[in-house]
């Protein structure tokens, strides 16, 4: 059986004796409680209806700058919420200069790839980084590539580690 699939059924197992032992009689950790068990869901912490109100407070909660929410009995932690709206393709990684609006974010490949011929011909000062290679055998024009990095749809992020399961990194 697929070690994920096994690892949602016993997060699932876990969620469903969570609420029925928890009757409706709120504790002071109870929250806490129900986000790490969402959290630890391979599927993801919304996966599962029950684990959307208390992961959507969560979100609401960082949003605000308060503190990760506590469990007594489970070894945890959680990082300080981060912040990271862009991303780049496989292949590029993203970094940061300083242009004409400011710091600028963009994504340079992280190998020389093959362009066209004309940069390696051309006599203008700003395309200096292209030049001959082998490869294969053959001359081919290369240089880094950059490219604008691609716009997270949810940028913040906490770092969470559950012993027992791992550390996962989960963006909101």
């Amino acid at each position: 059986m697929n070690k994920s699939l096994v690892q949602a059924a016993v997060a699932a197992a876990s969620l469903a004796s969570f609420y029925l032992v928890f009757d409706g009689k709120a504790r002071a950790d109870e929250w806490g409680c129900q986000v790490i068990l969402c959290l630890s869901n391979p599927g993801g912490p919304t996966q599962y209806a029950e684990c959307r109100p208390p992961i959507h407070k969560l979100w609401r909660a960082l949003a605000k700058g308060h503190s990760f929410p506590t469990c007594s009995g489970v070894g945890f932690r959680a990082s300080r919420p981060g912040y990271e709206p862009y991303y780049c393709n496989d292949g590029y990684r993203l970094t940061t200069r300083y242009g004409d609006r400011g710091l600028e974010a963009s994504c340079i490949s992280t190998g020389p790839q093959t362009v066209s011929t004309d940069e390696c011909y051309s006599n203008n000062d700003r395309i200096t980084s292209a030049t001959w290679r082998r490869s294969e055998g053959r001359r081919e024009c290369q240089r880094y590539v950059t490219t604008r990095p691609n716009v997270r749809p949810q940028p913040h992020y906490i770092d969470v580690t559950i012993d027992g399961v791992g550390k996962q990194r989960v963006w909101y």
